[in-house]
């Protein structure tokens, strides 16, 4: 599938990488005009790798030599006398005096038009039984943030085709929004629902420490066809090595980078952020770093931001994330989702009372929040998001009252209308996994709800 840019946008991303395969090609010319530098295995404890009588970097790729063929493993821990690695494979085989070549090379991964509607692994290698990806841009996996001074202002929506979402929680191009709810309630199902009906010409999902069945599953039942051309899949099951499921997420985020810097709009998606913490949590421990805040390392904490700061708006496209947290014991202020919360611009709350009575998607409207809503709503429209909250606040105030016959109709007028309209609102809540609502239809839907006529403008 060819990706289309515009001409300016086209001219500066062939400048990018005609700038990036000639610093690559140096870099190999430098790494093998070099000598080659060996040392060897010192110990293998648990999920590391000690290596010793070699002088590397952290980030660097080493690859170890077993008897059972090559392991390649990344430097995440240097002392005086060695370096800690994580292997990007199983420690099967590695034994104490194996040697290590040091390659002098970093991660890169593909990006461009070639990886669209492709699964890869997360070092960018096919998973699809596809051709290689030798035409593809190949990019270092990290990079900085955008400049604050210079990310545009989020001023759009962007459409999800979901209803809950387009008008009472919406989202808006650059804006990155974590999902917050325990395991069992339809976060992946949202999701798909989110990447079928956005309206981002180019989605990237990383499926991070998933379970191996579920990712079929994905790929053939939440996605369709069309959105799959459209997609870019980065997977790491839960029996990947812990740093390629850490790496996943930032492969992800590296090829959502590359179309943003095209000039180009992304919705990105993480499935999830509390598994790629726990990687990062697998290796600091491995790595001899000592736990901090609830047997969390304090790189923990500092990953996360270096994480979700690379998406949002840059200085043509942007980069609309969404980051799926696994809360422990449906509790909201489980450290990684409370850490994760104050970094983004609003969060989405899943709850699994409305999970178990059959209310799909389980979004709790009244405890999730958008922070952009006032840039990207008109003033008619945000004024509709306003009432139908209130008319959900007040359901919520008399409930228990109503559950026992406790209330008196007529002691509130919003009370009232909210417990009238409750079964219409119930129903413009509610949306099948397979139905995908224009947002146009939405605003039509809430305003005969409400008994507003929309003006021209606002339809």
């Amino acid at each position: 599938m060819t990706l289309s840019l515009s001409g300016t946008s086209q001219r500066t991303a062939e400048i990018h990488d005609l700038a990036e395969r000639l610093a690559e090609h140096l870099q190999a010319a430098v790494v093998a005009a070099g000598p080659q530098v060996e040392g060897t295995v010192s110990n293998v404890l648990g999920l590391g790798i000690q290596v010793s009588g070699v002088r590397v970097s952290v980030g660097e790729l080493v690859t170890v030599r077993t008897t059972t063929g090559p392991l390649p493993a990344q430097v995440v821990a240097v002392q005086v006398d060695g370096a800690a690695c994580m292997p990007l494979g199983s420690t099967q085989g590695v034994a104490a005096g194996d040697p290590v070549s040091v390659s002098g090379n970093r991660v890169r991964v593909p990006a461009g038009p070639q990886v669209l509607g492709r699964v890869l692994d997360a070092l960018g290698r096919p998973l699809d039984g596809g051709e290689p990806l030798r035409d593809a841009h190949w990019v270092p996996l990290e990079a900085a943030a955008p400049n604050p001074l210079q990310r545009k202002r989020i001023r759009h929506q962007l459409e999800t085709g979901v209803r809950a979402l387009d008008t009472l929680i919406p989202l808006g191009a650059g804006q990155r929004v974590g999902i917050m709810a325990g395991s069992g309630v339809g976060k992946t199902t949202l999701l798909g629902m989110a990447v079928r009906g956005t309206a981002a010409p180019v989605r990237v999902v990383a499926l991070v420490g998933e379970r191996g069945r579920e990712v079929r599953e994905f790929l053939e039942d939440t996605l369709d066809a069309r959105a799959r051309e459209r997609t870019v899949v980065v997977v790491a099951t839960a029996d990947d090595p812990p740093m390629l499921r850490l790496t996943a997420a930032f492969t992800a985020t590296r090829i959502a980078e590359w179309f943003r810097d095209a000039g180009t709009d992304v919705l990105l998606v993480v499935d999830s952020v509390t598994r790629v913490a726990m990687a990062q949590r697998e290796v600091s421990l491995a790595s001899g770093e000592p736990p901090a805040t609830r047997g969390y390392p304090a790189s923990v904490f500092a990953m996360l931001p270096r994480l979700l700061e690379r998406a949002g708006p840059g200085r043509t496209g942007s980069i609309t994330a969404l980051y799926t947290v696994l809360v422990e014991g449906d509790d909201m202020q489980d450290i990684i989702g409370d850490t994760v919360r104050g970094i983004l611009d609003g969060h989405i709350v899943l709850s699994r009372d409305l999970a178990t009575s059959g209310h799909f998607p389980s979004i709790d409207v009244l405890q999730s929040v958008s922070r952009v809503e006032r840039a990207v709503l008109g003033e008619e429209h945000r004024q509709m998001a306003i009432a139908a909250r209130r008319l959900l606040a007040a359901h919520r105030d008399i409930k228990e009252l109503v559950e026992v016959g406790a209330y008196a109709a007529g002691s509130d007028p919003v009370a009232d209308l909210a417990l009238r309209l409750r079964p219409e609102l119930d129903a413009f809540l509610r949306q099948d996994a397979t139905e995908l609502s224009p947002v146009a239809s939405s605003w039509k839907l809430l305003a005969a709800l409400l008994g507003v006529r929309l003006s021209e403008s606002a339809s």
